[in-house]
C-alpha cells in the first residue's frame, strides 16, 4: 500500500485493526476464514485474471440505433461509453482513471477508458470474490478511498483506482453487516443506498423505509436509526448521527461545490393516482430538517394514512416538484466546464420511469438550474426519447456523473450501459 501516505494510511490503519473481527495479537499469524477476512489481512484469495465485458457486438450496434434517437439541446450529442451490466450509481475515481458502478444486484464494475477516447475498453467486476448485497452505493472520498454501502453494510476500499485490476483489493468494513439497519428491517424494497462524502469529510448515507407508507408503529424506530432520512458518520463509521427526516426512499443525492448544500431526490406514494403527489428534489442547508414524510406523500399532499394527525412542525417541502411517479433518482451538480455556461454549477437528474401509472413518464435527463442564493430557478428535460409514444421503454436512466473532460455519464440498468453526452456546439 505504498501510495497511501499521512492521513489516509492512518484511516486506513483504523479502520483494520479497529473494525475487522479477525484482527490478531502482534506476533500471532492471521488465521482468515472468508474472503473479507482475507482481503482485509492482505491475503490472496487465489483469484487471477478477471473476464471483461464484451463492449463490441449486436447489443452494442442496438444501444447505439437507440441512443440516435434521443433528443438533446442543440450541440449535444450522446453515445455509447460502456456496457455494463445493471448499471446504476456512478463513483468517478479523483484520479480519473476508473469510474465504478454500483447495482441492485451483488456486483460492482469497474469501468476503464486507459486511451481517453471517451469509449470504455474495459469493463470487469471489482472485488469479485467478496460477496455483496445491494451495492448501488459508491462514491469517493477526496484522498481517493472507495466507499460501498450495501443494504445493511458499509465498505470502504482505500487506493481502489489503482488496485482494482485483480481479484483482491485491501478492503474494510466501515459499518459491519447487519449494523446499518436493525437486521429485522432488512427489505427487497427500497434498500439501494447512495452514498457522499461531504465537505465536511463525514459520509452520507440514504436510508429508504421499505413500505409505500409505514405504519405509526414504525415511527420511533425509524427515527432512531434515521430509515426514511439520511444519516451521516465519520469516514471511520463513528459518531453517527441523523441528517434529515421525513424522506421516503431517497437515491439521489450530492452537495452543491459552491454552497456545500446538500440537495436529494425522493421518489413519493404509490397508489394515490397518476398525477399525483409530485416527485420531490430537495435542499437539506442544515442538520435536523423534516421533509414530510408519512404525513406528505410529495410535496403539499397528504397521505391517507395519515391525514388525521398534525404533520411535525417547519415541514420543509421541495425545491422542485416534478411529474408524479416519473421515479426521480440520481443527481449530480454539472461540476465541468465543457458545456455552455448556462449549465454549469446546475443539476443534471435522472428520471427512471414510472411503473404503475397509466401512462408512464419519466425515461429522461432533467436539468435544474439555481438562483444566485442556491435555490432552485427552472427545471427542463434535457434528454429525452427511451419513452416510445407506446410507453415501451427503450432505456431507464438512473444516475449521472460528471467526467474530468467536463462530458456527463448516465447510467441505464435497463439496458446495461453507460451513455457519454459531450457539447460539439460553439
Amino acid at each position: 500500500m505504498g501510495r497511501l501516505h499521512g492521513a489516509a494510511a492512518a484511516l486506513f490503519a483504523t479502520l483494520v485493526t479497529g473494525t475487522c473481527a479477525h484482527a490478531q495479537p502482534a506476533g500471532q499469524p492471521a488465521a482468515p476464514t472468508d474472503t473479507l477476512e482475507k482481503m482485509s489481512s492482505f491475503q490472496t484469495t487465489g483469484v487471477g485474471d478477471l473476464p471483461t465485458i464484451p463492449q463490441t457486438g449486436a447489443k452494442a450496434d442496438a444501444v447505439r440505433k437507440t441512443l440516435s434517437q434521443i433528443k438533446l439541446p442543440p450541440g449535444f450529442k450522446i453515445d455509447l461509453y460502456a456496457l455494463v451490466p445493471d448499471a446504476r450509481a456512478i463513483a468517478v475515481g479523483p484520479q480519473g482513471i476508473v469510474t465504478f458502478v454500483g447495482t441492485r444486484k451483488s456486483q460492482v464494475y469497474a469501468v476503464t477508458d486507459r486511451a481517453k477516447v471517451g469509449v470504455a475498453e474495459e469493463v470487469k467486476r471489482f472485488a469479485p470474490t467478496l460477496p455483496m448485497q445491494v451495492p448501488n452505493a459508491v462514491c469517493f472520498s477526496r484522498d481517493g478511498f472507495l466507499y460501498i454501502a450495501e443494504r445493511n453494510r458499509v465498505l470502504v476500499f482505500p487506493a481502489a483506482e489503482f488496485f482494482y485490476e485483480g481479484g483482491d483489493v485491501a478492503v474494510a468494513e466501515v459499518v459491519k453487516q447487519g449494523e446499518l439497519i436493525p437486521k429485522a428491517e432488512e427489505s427487497f424494497n427500497h434498500t439501494a443506498r447512495i452514498c457522499r462524502v461531504g465537505p465536511d469529510d463525514k459520509l452520507y448515507i440514504t436510508l429508504g423505509q421499505p413500505f409505500n407508507v409505514p405504519a405509526p408503529a414504525k415511527g420511533e424506530l425509524y427515527a432512531k436509526w434515521g430509515i426514511g432520512g439520511i444519516v451521516r458518520m465519520s469516514r471511520e463509521g463513528k459518531d453517527r448521527e441523523v441528517f434529515a427526516t421525513g424522506v421516503r426512499n431517497s437515491v439521489g443525492m450530492d452537495f452543491n461545490p459552491k454552497d456545500k448544500v446538500l440537495w436529494f431526490t425522493d421518489n413519493q406514494v404509490d397508489g394515490m393516482g397518476d398525477n399525483v403527489p409530485p416527485g420531490e428534489l430537495n435542499r437539506a442547508p442544515q442538520m435536523g430538517l423534516n421533509f414530510g414524510f408519512p404525513w406528505y406523500g410529495g410535496g403539499k399532499i397528504r397521505t391517507v394514512e395519515y391525514k388525521d394527525q398534525t404533520p411535525p412542525a417547519n415541514v420543509v417541502f421541495p425545491q422542485v416538484e416534478t411529474d408524479a411517479h416519473a421515479a426521480d433518482l440520481g443527481m449530480a451538480f454539472y461540476a465541468g466546464e465543457a458545456f455552455p455556461t448556462k449549465y454549469r454549477g446546475g443539476i443534471f437528474s435522472a428520471q427512471h420511469g414510472s411503473w404503475n401509472r397509466t401512462t408512464p413518464v419519466g425515461a429522461r435527463l432533467m436539468f435544474t438550474s439555481l438562483k444566485e442564493d442556491g435555490t432552485a430557478d427552472k427545471t427542463e428535460v434535457f434528454a429525452e426519447g427511451w419513452l416510445t409514444g407506446k410507453g415501451e421503454y427503450l432505456g431507464r436512466p438512473v444516475d449521472v456523473a460528471t467526467l474530468r473532460d467536463g462530458s456527463l455519464l448516465v447510467s441505464d440498468d435497463f439496458v446495461g450501459a453507460l451513455y457519454r453526452i459531450t457539447y460539439e456546439g460553439r
